[in-house]
């Protein structure tokens, strides 16, 4: 976790740096165009919450300590036809109940990337890859003692598509890829042998291929009012070779983000996950928080 903090402050530091270099000694009257056809973005956040008790308490309570961050970032290429978008998104968070070990309360890895090219106004034809995991182990706390079933690539997923993609505006974007396939990674040997299922992959194997499948793939990002935005990414994945309604996977991601100062925020985090792979249940899991959000962009 002081790792993952230090690198997201020094990535902070240099991001403002190099602005503030491409910007040093530039006359706003000579500026006519940007010929450089990128547009980026990057943010950082970091929330801290804690909670005290007195022993004699009379409603009762648990000490804890709560802390997450937030790192992401995008950059897009636009030209003629052709374009070219990148995204990454790293979250993490740990929470301290007295009493009991430290556990994760928010751990993703997400990284995209996609090469289009326009062949009307709005539609287009598209080959994308897109990579999702997590960075600690994860354990089930209610064995004794505590029982480890996820870590770095154990599950991991590595998915490419080709298709068509529907862009009307700057803040929808539809990719409908009828050729995609899958990699699942289970490279920790202990976790195969923890978890019965093994995420869909076979026991003794540490990759499971999908070559035939369909993704749906459909991303809004809307700023709702001046100080509110509303980020949303759905992912559908049906295999051709074992298609029914229960086997088609499922993942809604939503992030809310209300700006109370120019770097005080409030962030609201849902991801919701069916994949009969991991459980024939819906997860689900939610986080609201009240911390820093420092964001830098060159959109216009």
């Amino acid at each position: 976790m002081k790792k993952f903090l230090s690198v997201l402050a020094v990535i902070t530091m240099l991001s403002h740096m190099a602005i503030a270099q491409d910007t040093q000694g530039v006359d706003p009257a000579v500026v006519v165009k940007d010929t450089t056809y990128w547009v980026k973005e990057f943010a950082a956040g970091l929330n801290f919450n804690q909670a005290a008790f007195s022993s004699n308490w009379s409603n009762g309570g648990v000490n804890s300590i709560a802390i997450g961050s937030i790192l992401s970032g995008s950059a897009d290429y636009a030209k003629d036809r052709w374009s070219w978008d990148n995204e990454v998104e790293l979250l993490y968070g740990m929470v301290k109940n007295d009493g009991e070990d430290g556990r994760k309360s928010n751990d993703r890895i997400f990284l995209d990337s996609k090469v289009g090219y326009k062949l009307t106004q709005k539609w287009g034809a598209y080959f994308s890859g897109n990579f999702l995991s997590q960075f600690a182990n994860g354990y089930d706390f209610d064995t004794e003692p505590r029982t480890l079933i996820s870590s770095f690539m154990s599950p991991g997923y590595l998915t490419t598509s080709l298709g068509l993609e529907y862009n009307p505006n700057d803040e929808f974007n539809l990719r409908i890829g009828p050729f995609s396939p899958r990699w699942t990674f289970v490279t920790n040997d202990e976790v195969s042998a923890n978890v019965p299922n093994n995420y869909g992959v076979p026991i003794g194997e540490n990759v499971r291929t999908e070559w035939l499948a369909l993704q749906i793939f459909a991303e809004w990002d809307k700023d709702i009012a001046e100080n509110f935005n509303i980020k949303t990414r759905y992912q559908m994945y049906a295999d051709y070779q074992d298609l029914s309604f229960k086997t088609i996977d499922h993942r809604l991601d939503i992030t809310m983000t209300a700006k109370i100062t120019e770097i005080i925020s409030v962030t609201f985090t849902s991801i919701n996950v069916y994949d009969i792979d991991q459980d024939p249940g819906i997860q689900y899991s939610q986080g609201l928080a009240l911390g820093l959000l420092y964001k830098v962009s060159n959109k216009k």
